[in-house]
């Protein structure tokens, strides 16, 4: 495999996690590089991560993994999605708005982390069958992942900066569709 496919393979993967770290910078009301990069590592290792393990596992669970991959996303992406959504119509007593919006919730993160790297544990499996020794990907999905979860937190501070009433609305939408989409990409349409 081509350094260019391997490219190309970890910008397909890291689409996920670029919507949700757009998210993550739509509630920012003053940015930090600080918040960006630790946003950005939890993405890029995960994503990093998930490759490397699927890739040793995939002899042994391709077959489980495959069949609840996109269930797992959807029901983490759904309830994270659903609790922006709750919390965006409570007042601003109820939902803690008054908090420190560059806290980093470890919880939240390693949720939204393993959510969005559920395509690359996949991408390690079929790597691991098509006999691709795994360190080139792995190195270059964590870096793609890393740099473009960086950049979407940037982009959604800009974005919700102009239209922060609605931030928190989008971003749960967002994380609902985002599992949607993985649920039907791995149910409905597939081949």
């Amino acid at each position: 495999m081509s350094f260019g496919a391997i490219l190309l393979l970890g910008v397909g993967v890291s689409a996920d996690a670029f919507a949700v770290a757009v998210c993550k910078g739509l509630s920012l009301k003053k940015f930090s590089t600080k918040f960006a990069l630790i946003i950005a590592l939890f993405f890029g290792g995960f994503q990093a991560m998930m490759t490397f393990i699927g890739w040793a596992l995939a002899s042994q669970f391709s077959h489980i993994l495959e069949s609840i991959d996109h269930w797992i996303a959807f029901i983490l992406l759904a309830i994270l999605g659903g609790k922006m959504l709750y919390e965006s119509f409570q007042t601003e007593e109820d939902c803690g708005c008054h908090k420190d919006d560059l806290k980093i919730d470890i919880r939240e993160m390693l949720m939204l982390s393993i959510a969005t790297s559920i395509d690359a544990l996949a991408v390690g499996i079929s790597l691991a069958f098509a006999g691709i020794a795994i360190f080139l990907p792995t190195i270059t999905i964590g870096i793609t992942t890393f740099l473009f979860s960086f950049l979407a937190v940037i982009v959604g501070f800009k974005f919700g900066s102009i239209f922060q009433k609605y931030a928190e609305i989008s971003g749960g939408i967002i994380l609902i569709l985002i599992g949607v989409k993985i649920l039907l990409d791995h149910t409905v349409f597939m081949t």
